[in-house]
């Protein structure tokens, strides 16, 4: 079974357990209260079950099952949380970061520029890496992608790619 992962563990809130959880984009719509997800972490590998979801200040607060203080929820911080690939959602015109990585990217003019090296999320907007350069993931220069060609069409303004 294939995973993706779905948010990252950023510390402790309170004192009963409770975590503060930066979900992905695409990761956020898996999180519910009874989900279970695979934690990997410096202290732990293991499937996890959540006990409560709530939104707070931009991030999730989430509770494991048995997990009632915030000494035991200490052991977390830092984790990496994955879910199967099967269980996200994504809208139309979203992807996987793995399913771009390797795909072959040129211009409109079929001039050919590299693969996507990997995927990079800024605040301001997600990044191909082509060749070392960064492409903004945007409609005005990312025109088509076509994942089963492996192909991505770019319409790169003057500079971005020297």
């Amino acid at each position: 079974m294939t995973e993706i992962e779905v948010g990252r563990i950023a510390g402790v809130f309170g004192l009963h357990g409770e975590l503060k959880c930066d979900p992905t984009s695409a990761g956020r719509i898996v999180f519910s209260a009874g989900a279970t997800l695979r934690c990997e972490g410096d202290q732990t590998s293991s499937p996890i079950r959540l006990a409560q979801v709530r939104p707070h200040k931009g991030r999730l607060l989430i509770r494991i099952e048995g997990v009632d203080d915030a000494d035991a929820a200490g052991a977390f911080v830092g984790a990496v949380l994955y879910a199967p690939r099967q269980d996200v959602v994504l809208n139309e015109g979203e992807y996987f970061d793995e399913d771009l990585v390797g795909c072959e990217v040129c211009g409109t003019d079929d001039t050919p520029y590299g693969t996507v090296e990997r995927v990079e999320h800024y605040p301001a907007g997600d990044m191909l890496v082509v060749a070392g350069h960064l492409v903004p993931m945007v409609r005005a220069i990312v025109t088509e992608i076509d994942l089963g060609r492996r192909r991505i069409v770019i319409d790169p303004p003057a500079g971005l790619l020297d």
